[in-house]
């Protein structure tokens, strides 16, 4: 399955010139350049950046928004399956963190709203947790996950997504530069210890007093680092994910088929 993954900046609380600048990347690098892609990589809140205190003005409905319809265009135009990153909806007077997979028909075929609120950054003043659990998707038949930014801290539900079927997770992030190394171990810790690939997405550039990490990452389940993106630059990952090294990496270390969750109080 071959992947890119776009570590962008962000314009901060301007959704359209967001939008324009993913359009146009696609136009340019996306697709054009190399064999065809089956899978493309977008960052979290790739619309808004963590403008917090503008979002219940700037979020978008959660039905019929922009936002996904440019990626449904997109996904049909260059036909290529799409992780959307994620965006702020709106649904009533909550506004949640939302990530959206797209299939190469252009399907909106899942979402998922950020679990897991980043106390430090005061994300619960702003921002309302998901409501259901994390659930597994299918693209061209492979079962995969996604989780956001926070979210990496929490095993338990990469765990649940391991333990549906998942060979490949996804984490469109905004993980700040001060906290890089926790980025790095924990990201490659969730794969060596789900057998999975870990593909992420996450944002360079500064916001409000806040760089942010960059390292994208392209990681196989044996843990080993396949692609990297700089700390501090816009450029695109692309690797090449064989799925079926994830069953052959579990064969070899039954990690998962020894559990004994009778006795994990």
């Amino acid at each position: 399955m071959h992947t890119k993954v776009f570590q962008m900046d962000i314009i901060p609380g301007d959704p359209e010139a967001n939008r324009e600048r993913v359009r146009n990347w696609f136009e340019t690098e996306a697709i054009q350049n190399g064999p065809p892609v089956d899978l493309v990589v977008l960052p979290e809140m790739w619309t808004t950046a963590y403008t917090l205190p503008e979002l219940n003005t700037i979020a978008e409905p959660v039905e019929e928004n922009e936002s996904t319809k440019l990626l449904q265009e997109l996904a049909v135009a260059y036909n290529t399956n799409i992780i959307g990153g994620s965006i702020a909806v709106k649904k009533n007077a909550k506004v949640f963190n939302r990530a959206l997979v797209i299939n190469r028909q252009g399907e909106l075929i899942y979402t998922y709203d950020k679990l897991h609120l980043v106390p430090m950054l005061n994300e619960p003043a702003y921002l309302s947790p998901g409501e259901k659990a994390v659930e597994t998707f299918e693209l061209d038949g492979i079962k995969m996950g996604i989780i956001i930014c926070f979210d990496l801290r929490f095993p338990e539900i990469i765990r649940s997504l391991a333990l549906q079927g998942a060979k490949a997770l996804f984490i469109p992030a905004e993980w700040p530069a001060s906290r890089t190394l926790h980025w790095d171990v924990l990201s490659r810790a969730r794969a060596i210890e789900n057998q999975m690939y870990v593909i992420s997405s996450n944002r360079v550039g500064s916001y409000d007093g806040t760089g942010f990490a960059g390292r994208s990452m392209i990681i196989n389940p044996w843990g080993d680092v396949l692609a990297e993106g700089s700390i501090d630059q816009e450029e695109v990952l692309a690797e090449v994910l064989d799925l079926n090294y994830v069953s052959e990496v579990r064969e070899q270390v039954p990690a998962l088929k020894s559990r004994v969750p009778e006795y994990y109080n």
